[in-house]
């Protein structure tokens, strides 16, 4: 089992940067890929794949629109998973998840469908003013 708390969320004007960080519990964080997803206001219960990494860190994927915005990385010591925002936008605005693929242990994929992740956080409120 895996347990992930996110925080770091919160209110932020366009432009601005925001960490947030992904707590995980449980013995095999460090052999799981994780990933970032985020449902926006209004569009149901879809979530939107954001970013991923493999278990060692060494392969990244992101969806386009955060390219060059946004960094995954990730601290097996700590048993934590990051994520890094800067130039924020009012449509990243949402409410972000991260999760844990035990489908891809000790791999170099990087998943991007909800579906290949088994352990989700509760979620923390990212809100970009304009």
């Amino acid at each position: 089992q895996v347990q992930l708390v996110e925080s770091g969320g919160g209110l932020v004007q366009a432009g601005d940067s925001l960490r947030l960080s992904c707590a995980a519990s449980g013995r095999f964080f460090s052999s799981y890929a994780m990933g970032w997803f985020r449902q926006a206001p209004g569009k149901g219960k879809e979530r939107e794949f954001v970013a991923a990494i493999n278990w060692s860190g060494g392969k990244t994927y992101y969806t386009d629109s955060v390219k060059g915005r946004f960094t995954v990385s990730r601290d097996n010591a700590k048993s934590t998973v990051y994520l890094q925002m800067n130039s924020l936008r009012p449509e990243d605005t949402a409410v972000y998840y991260c999760a844990a693929s035990n489908y891809y242990s000790d791999s170099d994929v990087t998943p991007s469908r909800t579906e290949e992740y088994g352990y989700w956080g509760q979620g923390t409120q990212v809100t970009v003013s304009s």
